[in-house]
């Protein structure tokens, strides 16, 4: 019975370390040679022995505080490899870092909805809060690009690959005609 137990255990933990890396239960079946209705039920008894054990729910906060940080180091990574694609002119390596970027971003979220640390309000709620900083720096920069002419092409430039959306530039030429 012990054996039976500790191997019950073991296939859990199997199930949820593939879970904490951002697998979904199709692909957790996949891996591990299980059954998807089993990876879903060791899925659920985690979450239930999670919720009733302190030390267990400490643990799993660690495990997924880590592998929330190591998703965000590979995401900072990503975006040095976009920022010197950008600046070698190799446009098909920075695509390549922007996707690998958008890939990390969902696996991490969907680790995070996967093991109930994000429902479906909160989730709207980071997105509403990231959308509200984006306009806000938008709006920065279309200030100081106002500020100083000189550099509002490039401003206007990059905030287009930002938001997708190519801002109008003035072209001001002075009295002369020149």
């Amino acid at each position: 019975m012990e054996i039976e137990l500790a191997d019950h255990f073991d296939n859990m933990g199997k199930v949820v370390q593939e879970l904490l890396k951002g697998s979904n239960p199709t692909q957790i079946a996949s891996i591990t040679g299980f059954k998807r209705a089993e990876v879903l039920e060791y899925i659920e008894e985690w979450k239930q022995v999670v919720r009733n054990d302190s030390g267990a729910r400490d643990r799993a906060k660690e495990a997924i505080s880590g592998a929330d940080q190591h998703y965000a180091m590979l995401i900072k990574e990503a975006w040095k490899t976009v920022e010197d694609a950008d600046q070698a002119g190799q446009l098909n390596v920075k695509a390549t870092a922007l996707k690998l970027i958008a890939d990390i971003e969902s696996k991490r979220i969907g680790m995070l909805q996967e093991v109930g640390l994000l429902d479906n309000v909160e989730l709207a709620n980071q997105v509403a809060e990231t959308e509200r900083k984006q306009e806000i720096l938008i709006g920065i920069l279309k200030d100081v690009s106002a500020e100083h002419p000189q550099i509002k092409k490039e401003i206007m430039r990059r905030l287009a690959q930002i938001t997708g959306v190519i801002e109008p530039v003035e072209i001001v030429e002075n009295a002369s005609g020149s």
